[in-house]
């Protein structure tokens, strides 16, 4: 998680394909998955927020070469720790026995 400013909007637009100045706030997960990085265009200027676990590590797809979309609450559940790139599938049954 070298990567300043420059360097994520540059995965953003080239790898992602999405304009980094739309205002949406692009989430970076470092390799071993300790550093979690959000960029984010406002108005004049970007902002980079950084954490960094001391112990543990952020859940994060197994597939991150692909973009996803998720919401607030999906972005306080990854800050927090709680996998929901995993949850849980949907079963259904015929009968009983």
């Amino acid at each position: 998680m070298r990567k300043q400013i420059n360097g994520l909007a540059i995965i953003a637009e080239a790898e992602m394909k999405q304009e980094p100045f739309s205002g949406n706030l692009f989430l970076f997960c470092g390799r071993t998955r300790n550093v979690l990085k959000v960029l984010y265009w406002d108005r004049n200027g970007f902002w980079l927020a950084m954490k960094r676990l001391e112990d543990g590590r952020f859940p994060w797809p197994s597939d991150s070469g692909e973009a996803r979309e998720i919401d607030r609450t999906q972005i306080l559940l990854l800050l927090r720790g709680i996998d929901f790139f995993r949850e849980h599938r949907s079963l259904s049954y015929k009968t009983v026995l």
